[in-house]
């Protein structure tokens, strides 16, 4: 994971009232990469991936896609590339079958009918939804037109894939689905991921790398075990920590129990109480 596929130097961006919303962003996203964006709500999440975008483009600074100033780049040359997944699926979908929807994205791009055939089969494989072809966008679950959003884009040859709080609205059965699904995204089909979170208990389960967002501004960067340290740093950018790790934390400190780290996963927690109970 070498090659840098989205470089950020952003000095200031501001809405249109003036209000500042990005500031002194500096970050790479590597081929490869599932990273996270992590923050409270109104942190400036969103508007960071509507940056990397290019859907935002009246800001201060450069954001090149490999390598390539992203505002002297066509639109068509960036969503061959990148593409942003919704927070809302109902904000991205718009025609009536499943395969119509996902069909769209490759004929605007002028491929064959043929190709278009093919591209949809292999999207629709990739998020598990064989099958769903024929199926109406208003019969799908939440969670399926979230899944169908991302064969849009898969669809349309995207490497680089943003997604707002993919996990929203989704019951806790459904996040973890939706999670495996991008982590085997990831993994298998090395789809460069960056996905925009409020929530850290599925966090350090899947993702490589963690940037926090703070009034526009990151705060903290690392691993999953480099960011959640402390719950004293997370609460002053109204963050926690991932359930577990709260729990031995407060054991450590109030019930005197002796725990050199503080575990992030059902797992890790397991081999520590193993290790401490010998």
């Amino acid at each position: 994971m070498t090659d840098i596929r989205i470089a950020i130097t952003l000095d200031r961006y501001s809405y249109p009232d003036g209000t500042a919303a990005l500031a002194d962003i500096r970050l790479d996203i590597a081929q490869g990469e599932f990273v996270g964006i992590l923050g409270a709500n109104g942190s400036g999440k969103t508007t960071l991936l509507k940056v990397m975008d290019g859907l935002i483009r009246t800001y201060s600074g450069k954001v090149l896609l490999d390598g390539a100033d992203i505002l002297r780049l066509k639109p068509r040359e960036i969503y061959r590339k990148v593409g942003l997944v919704f927070q809302n699926p109902d904000d991205q979908l718009f025609a009536h079958t499943v395969f119509e929807d996902v069909a769209f994205g490759p004929r605007n791009m002028e491929f064959s009918e043929e190709a278009v055939q093919r591209r949809v089969e292999t999207a629709l494989a990739q998020v598990e939804m064989v099958g769903s072809e024929n199926k109406g966008i208003h019969a799908l679950s939440y969670g399926q037109k979230k899944r169908v959003c991302i064969a849009g884009l898969l669809a349309m040859g995207h490497e680089i894939l943003l997604l707002d709080e993919p996990t929203a609205g989704l019951d806790p059965v459904g996040e973890q689905r939706m999670m495996e699904l991008l982590a085997a995204l990831n993994r298998d089909h090395g789809v460069t991921i960056v996905m925009a979170t409020h929530g850290v208990d599925l966090v350090p389960l899947f993702l490589h790398r963690l940037h926090v967002l703070d009034q526009g501004r990151v705060v903290i960067s690392g691993t999953p075990s480099e960011v959640f340290t402390t719950p004293e740093a997370l609460a002053k950018v109204r963050l926690r920590l991932p359930h577990v790790a709260e729990l031995f934390h407060l054991a450590r400190h109030e019930d005197s129990l002796t725990f050199d780290t503080l575990p992030l996963t059902i797992g890790q927690a397991r081999r520590l109480l193993a290790e401490h109970r010998c």
